[in-house]
């Protein structure tokens, strides 16, 4: 769900233990499975430039999904975005030019954001004030956390994944995002019509991403063409290009919560 094609998930000194960790097992809650982390260990460095940024327009526009007390409170969108509007989230956002790009075409929605590698959100954090960039907000953690703990049952009218690690080889398949508990998750916090967008361009997780989707029983596949409250046309990134130049085709998978 980024544009280099890794599988991304708080600048306080919790947030860089959790960059050096290696996906130990966590507890497991009412809706998942035994948890393992379902990105790469990656040691991340803001220049200057990006932690002044990180700096002025974190506090407002930002948030942990977790600290040392445990797991970020109920998420009140109202007030962090200053109006009511549909809220989608983007499970994964990289460095944020697809986030950028939709929630521009969207002004309408509001646009959640979930990330673990800070340099990827100082990114899109410089893009937003660039562009003046008002229905984006920030969360850096892992995306099971964030759907957990901070939304609520129906509080969702989308949810994105797009280009999650595929974690091909067998014995790591436990670490790819897209689970049956995890769908199982996300179809609880939709709302009835609410849509689950995912993109990859791996045929094999593909398959592995169309089998759990299609048997969660509160879902039903859909069509780009289909008549759903949330745009899922994506810009095409650089990394999908890459993907596109090497005859990687890519797969948009899409469900829409039953009534």
């Amino acid at each position: 769900m980024s544009d280099d094609g890794q599988m991304h998930l708080p600048g306080s000194e919790v947030a860089e233990a959790a960059d050096r960790t290696d996906g130990a097992a966590q507890p497991a809650g009412p809706y998942r499975f035994p948890r393992v982390t379902s990105f790469r260990t990656r040691r991340t460095k803001l220049s200057p430039a990006q932690q002044a940024t990180w700096d002025r327009l974190w506090p407002e526009m930002g948030m942990h999904a977790r600290d040392a007390d445990g797991p970020a409170p109920r998420l009140d969108t109202v007030a962090w975005f200053g109006r009511e509007a549909p809220v989608v989230v983007e499970v994964g956002c990289g460095s944020g030019s697809s986030t950028l790009q939709m929630a521009k075409a969207e002004p309408h929605i509001d646009v959640v954001a979930v990330e673990v590698y800070r340099r990827g959100l100082a990114q899109l954090l410089s893009a937003i004030e660039r562009e003046n960039v008002t229905n984006i907000r920030l969360v850096r953690g892992d995306g099971v956390d964030v759907l957990e703990h901070m939304f609520g049952s129906e509080s969702l009218t989308g949810v994105r994944v797009f280009f999650p690690d595929p974690w091909p080889k067998a014995r790591h398949h436990k670490r790819r995002f897209i689970q049956p508990a995890t769908v199982a998750l996300i179809a609880d916090r939709l709302r009835p019509g609410g849509v689950l967008h995912v993109a990859t361009d791996h045929p094999g997780y593909a398959e592995h991403i169309a089998e759990v989707g299609d048997a969660e029983p509160r879902l039903r596949r859909v069509g780009p063409d289909d008549d759903l409250p949330i745009s899922v046309r994506r810009p095409v990134t650089k990394y999908e290009e890459k993907a596109h130049r090497a005859g990687s085709p890519i797969a948009e998978l899409l469900w829409e919560k039953k009534p």
